[in-house]
């Protein structure tokens, strides 16, 4: 008969301390080889690049730039108020007004075809330049330039004195004009024809540089730009020519 493996009934001590359960096998063989419970080794990874990050922007610069900015910006804003402020105080308590100027009278001395075929041209204007404003002085400075034209032609040209013109001062000017014109015989042939109308259009063309004075205070030169257009009945030499018609528009250039 073959021998049964007999079974014996284990027992169990109920006072005994429970038993511990027995390691798993890593941490046997962790044990054998001298490596301590619960340390892990994490594989490196070689020639992998390690991102560099850049650096921040310096903030102190960024901050003091837009300082700088914003109070350049406000001192403009300022000085522009300043200037504008003044500029309205000043407006109001002297009130400006531009002078005013007329052609009282045309006369012409000379208007001869030269042999070569230049037109020479002598004209006596006189003007009247009245000066409204109570506070306010003009210097007429050197440098003026009166010039008559006819149509888009320059017939003659001359320049106004220095002088000084008070308060509320009314001046007489008499200025004498000259000039030369190589397509005289032209341009005579075009004068003669208009001349049979009995109306005549010229331009009298006006640049003055000015300088003001308020009271005590004189400013910076100014030119007074301007034009009168005239309708004369006639281009005889040494006689007084009637000006049928002359209106005169002028304003200030910096």
């Amino acid at each position: 008969m073959t021998d049964h493996q007999r079974i014996h009934p284990v027992v169990v001590d109920p006072e005994a301390p429970p038993t511990r359960p027995l390691p798993p096998l890593a941490s046997i063989l962790r044990a054998e080889k001298g490596e301590p419970e619960g340390q892990h080794q994490i594989p490196l990874r070689r020639n992998v690049p390690i991102p560099v990050m850049p650096p921040s922007p310096p903030k102190k610069k960024r901050s003091c730039l837009c300082k700088c900015i914003c109070w350049t910006i406000s001192l403009v804003l300022i000085l522009l108020i300043i200037i504008g402020a003044t500029i309205g105080i000043l407006y109001l308590v002297f009130q400006p007004k531009l002078p005013k100027y007329s052609v009282d009278n045309l006369r012409i001395s000379d208007l001869t075809l030269n042999f070569d075929l230049s037109l020479y041209a002598r004209f006596n204007v006189k003007i009247t330049a009245y000066n409204p404003n109570k506070n306010i002085g003009i210097y007429y400075e050197k440098g003026s330039n009166l010039s008559v034209w006819y149509k888009n032609t320059n017939l003659c040209q001359g320049s106004i004195p220095r002088f000084y013109q008070g308060y509320q001062n009314r001046t007489v000017l008499n200025v004498a004009l000259s000039g030369q014109n190589q397509y005289g015989r032209t341009l005579l042939e075009a004068l003669q024809e208009q001349q049979q109308t009995g109306r005549i259009p010229l331009d009298l063309k006006i640049k003055v540089p000015v300088s003001i004075k308020l009271k005590t205070l004189k400013l910076r030169k100014v030119k007074i730009v301007g034009t009168c257009k005239l309708i004369v009945d006639s281009l005889s030499t040494n006689s007084m020519i009637s000006i049928k018609a002359s209106t005169c528009n002028f304003g200030l250039k910096l």
